[in-house]
């Protein structure tokens, strides 16, 4: 032990007024809201069918847009352009959660906050 120290003593490390507290998470409540501005700004297009069917989700994992190729739209096989949509649907939804994730994180610092979604 150094001079001047005693067994037992522990130095308190000094903690964060609730007021401080309260400051930072008002703080990362709005940046929050603004990275979630920006994520429902964002549009990915994804698609399947080497190209057939192209797909187009908003960052509020609305469809905007659906193009099908002539070449795909078949009367005897609609379940495979079903397929296909579905597919592209499904993509372009989980890459907008991934963003979403990422954004978020960068904010929270990877904290896991429970119910806020990602």
């Amino acid at each position: 032990m150094g001079k001047g120290m005693r067994a037992g003593k522990v130095k308190k490390m000094q903690q964060p007024s609730q007021q401080q507290q309260l400051q930072a998470l008002t703080r990362m409540q709005s940046m929050m809201e603004e990275k979630q501005a920006e994520i429902e700004a964002k549009e990915v297009t994804t698609t399947s069918g080497g190209g057939a069917v192209s797909v187009t989700v908003t960052g509020k994992k609305e469809v905007k847009e659906i193009v099908l190729s002539k070449d795909v739209v078949d009367p005897d096989d609609i379940e495979m352009l079903q397929d296909l949509i579905m597919v592209a649907v499904n993509e372009g939804l989980r890459q907008i959660d991934e963003i979403s994730n990422e954004e978020m994180s960068k904010v929270t610092g990877g904290l896991n906050i429970p119910g806020l979604g990602f």
